[in-house]
């Protein structure tokens, strides 16, 4: 293995499918999971009409800032500029920030989002997305690009695309009785790819959010939902192994909305390998979440062919991944 991703690869990627593949034999032989399912079928979804090229252009104002890289000044201007949208959008915004260190020792200036709809409501569902890119190209086919910093449009820019249009969309129609906090969490993509502990170098700014978590117990999120990589051309989302372990009622319920909504053939009920992210920090946080993410493309059997190289630009989105994504977390978290 010449490089380490932030999906298991290998023997261990193939246990994961493995283990996955057994616990959804499981899970549909449980009657609290069918009980999820059959009420989520039953569901006609509410949600309001999403606008792809308002998603769209969310997307392209991150990548015009330049790549969003740590300590820089596109990355600072950016998350000025995602600060104002929320507030624009009627959310009572707060920052979280701390000096972290990456794995070479370098001290990364992290900056947390967190957006709050209905803030007093104590049934809460929180909604997250990684908004920094990655520092290197380390998977460009060029080695003379390795080092050079991507735009980050679907790893990174996408997943807070969605998030903004959705704010923006729940603004006039907010959830009956319900809180939705929206969560940008940083330093997750300053990873190392390789060498010894390297799983533990990914996901820093989570992993700082969940030290000073806002909640207590009455309030803490139902659920959560992270959206990474969500707008590559003709994505698709598979169950992700330790969503399913950690939040399977979670994933029964979206998976069931998004058939509802028309979108079966993007949220697809079959295993989807393991995953290094954000929601492995939610989990033990002790909140359910899981993870939308295009971790089997048919072409490469992992991420999209744009991971991590210097082709991860806007070009490469699709705004039709955009509306699944977008339409499937509205329609869950709005329909009763």
């Amino acid at each position: 293995m010449t490089k380490k991703m932030k999906i298991i690869l290998g023997l261990v990627v193939a246990a994961g499918v493995v283990a996955g593949a057994i616990s959804y034999k499981n899970a549909n032989t449980s009657s609290p999971e069918i009980q999820e399912v059959e009420e989520a079928e039953k569901l006609n979804p509410v949600g309001p009409a999403f606008n792809a090229d308002s998603a769209l252009a969310y997307c392209a104002a991150q990548c015009d800032f330049g790549p969003r890289v740590m300590n820089s000044e596109a990355h600072d201007k950016c998350g000025e500029w995602i600060v104002s949208k929320f507030k624009q959008f009627g959310c009572e915004v707060e920052t979280q920030k701390a000096d972290l260190k990456g794995y070479d020792g370098t001290i990364l200036k992290n900056t947390n989002i967190i957006a709050h709809y209905n803030p007093k409501a104590e049934t809460r569902i929180l909604l997250c997305a990684h908004w920094d890119s990655r520092p290197w190209a380390d998977n460009d086919p060029d080695p003379a690009m390795h080092n050079t910093p991507i735009d980050g449009a679907n790893d990174g820019a996408s997943g807070v695309a969605v998030l903004l249009e959705t704010a923006r969309l729940l603004g006039p129609v907010p959830p009956d009785s319900i809180g939705v906090d929206l969560l940008f969490v940083d330093v997750e993509d300053s990873g190392r790819s390789d060498g010894p502990d390297s799983d533990a170098t990914w996901c820093l700014g989570s992993r700082e959010w969940v030290k000073q978590m806002p909640y207590t117990p009455a309030n803490k999120p139902r659920y959560a939902i992270l959206l990474d990589m969500v707008g590559g051309i003709g994505a698709k989302f598979h169950r992700e192994h330790f969503s399913h372990r950690s939040a399977p009622g979670v994933v029964d319920r979206v998976w069931a909305v998004a058939r509802q909504s028309g979108y079966a053939d993007r949220f697809v009920n079959t295993p989807g390998g393991a995953v290094i992210d954000d929601h492995i920090n939610i989990n033990n946080a002790g909140i359910p979440c899981i993870d939308i993410i295009e971790s089997l493309n048919d072409a490469t059997g992992t991420f999209n062919p744009t991971w991590h190289t210097m082709a991860d630009n806007i070009k490469a989105i699709d705004p039709a991944s955009l509306k699944a994504v977008t339409q499937t977390v509205l329609n869950t978290i709005i329909t009763p």
